[in-house]
């Protein structure tokens, strides 16, 4: 009986795993198959990669107690799904640039660690969120009920949702080329779409999972709470990722902002999608 049970448990968590590296494939595949990731990967400062590393770690952990690649029910094992999922998102990464040809015996050590380091998180996300993406079974199922996100988990989930759309296009030159192409009302109007997006996805339109305010909640409320509080902090993460590529060296302050609105715009809609299926 014992042996069953551990059989049991065995396949279960190879079960886990291999859905863990489908998960990382299929969120990451976009970023492994665009150059610019492969260019970033190789001439990014090391301590600006070591440093979305570390910040990714704790974004794992937080987001295993929300939706892991396996059930989890405390720190300790939020900390070990968040390991296993680097584990396979460098994996996973490591093996689809190598059949490439992105990395190997023709470049150097630095250069093949470079690139891995910067795909493998989006792939540690995608591995994290494939229990619940790709089973149809919910991240709650079998844990606390205390892990439903309040005001700061919300947060924190958009802040996800935005960094993951956000690492597909900052790498890209078409936010900066963008951002010199529009002009001020542009770019105001091009915020204001943004905002209207993540409010209406999660609240108006009717999607599965949409968010339903507080009782005695007013609009004008949710809007400033939960939507412009959300929308600073997408332009927040936006302005990260692109001084982490080198995108806002040179630029002056206005062109900085506008790269950011134009990048916030598909973060915006990342950090609503985060809302409603997480």
């Amino acid at each position: 009986m014992k042996v069953s049970v551990g059989h049991g448990a065995d396949r279960r968590f190879f079960v886990g795993l291999a859905r863990a590296f489908a998960g990382a494939l299929i969120f990451a595949m976009p970023m492994l198959m665009t150059m610019e990731m492969w260019q970033i990967g190789f001439y990014t400062e090391d301590w600006k990669l070591l440093l979305l590393l570390v910040l990714a770690f704790p974004l794992l952990v937080g987001l295993s107690r929300y939706s892991g690649f396996k059930p989890t029910f405390g720190l300790a094992d939020d900390i070990a799904d968040a390991l296993v999922a680097v584990f396979v998102g460098a994996a996973m990464s490591a093996t689809v640039l190598l059949l490439f040809q992105v990395i190997g015996p023709q470049g150097g050590l630095r250069e093949a660690i470079g690139k891995i380091a910067l795909q493998t998180v989006p792939a540690a996300i995608g591995a994290t969120l494939a229990r619940e993406q790709l089973t149809g079974a919910k991240a709650q199922e079998g844990r606390r009920e205390e892990r439903e996100p309040g005001f700061a988990g919300e947060l924190f989930l958009m802040g996800v949702g935005a960094l993951f759309l956000g690492l597909n296009v900052a790498p890209t030159e078409e936010p900066i080329l963008l951002s010199f192409m529009m002009g001020p009302w542009q770019e105001i109007a091009l915020a204001l779409l943004s905002i209207l997006l993540m409010h209406g996805f999660v609240y108006a339109v009717e999607f599965p999972g949409q968010h339903r305010p507080v009782e005695g909640a007013t609009i004008e409320g949710v809007l400033l709470r939960y939507t412009l509080t959300g929308y600073a902090l997408v332009l927040l993460i936006c302005l990260y990722l692109l001084w982490t590529f080198g995108r806002t060296e040179g630029m002056a302050l206005d062109e900085i902002i506008g790269a950011c609105i134009v990048l916030g715009f598909p973060a915006a809609v990342g950090a609503a999608a985060a809302r409603l299926i997480l």
